[in-house]
């Protein structure tokens, strides 16, 4: 074979080899995304399968604050629905709405010191507030991972391998009002 037909393989090769890496390289980032929804999921669930369990406890003390706990069963009820839609936004702005509605209940909670000194109430709040923390945990992770992805499909030159295998920018899991930015807040 002669030299140009040397050069041509070469380039070939080497484009090869940098499409390939770059493409590798969009799947990572995306399946890290995609791990690190999973991990926000998981903790989603197990924060909404506490709720029941704490309004249960303290619907015997908190007989006149229906709203309240009806409240915290519909706003539950949404973002469960939203978690499962798998879109973020949609779950983002449930959560919000489900956080207020939990600022609201504790707020209530200090009116009933009987229902503050209950030790099944207080191990729940305890295990809800660590499952609050590890929620906050996981959207930052989430979001980490998102940037990342986000970067490498936009530049230079994997934003052209992105958008000829259609590899698609992620979205942040961000709280849009500053109320929904507030977590709960637990006092014992």
């Amino acid at each position: 074979m002669t030299t140009p037909v040397w050069i041509i393989l070469g380039v070939l090769v080497l484009a090869a080899i940098i499409v390939g890496g770059a493409y590798n390289g969009l799947v990572r980032l995306r399946n890290a995304v995609k791990n690190a929804w999973a991990q926000i999921d998981v903790q989603l669930k197990r924060r909404y399968d506490l709720i029941p369990n704490l309004v249960e406890t303290a619907k015997g003390y908190m007989k006149h604050e229906r709203e309240t706990l009806e409240s915290i069963t519909k706003a539950r009820n949404q973002a469960a629905q939203a978690r499962q839609s798998g879109d973020v936004a949609q779950t983002a702005a449930a959560e919000g709405e489900l956080n207020r509605a939990m600022a609201s209940f504790y707020v209530v909670v200090e009116a009933y010191p009987d229902l503050k000194a209950n030790q099944n109430f207080l191990a729940l709040q305890e295990e809800l507030t660590s499952t609050e923390n590890k929620v906050s945990f996981a959207r930052q992770s989430y979001n980490d991972s998102v940037m990342q992805y986000n970067n490498k499909t936009e530049m230079f030159p994997s934003n052209l391998i992105a958008g000829l295998f259609g590899f698609k920018k992620s979205a942040f899991f961000e709280v849009t009002e500053a109320a929904q930015r507030e977590a709960p807040k637990v006092s014992f």
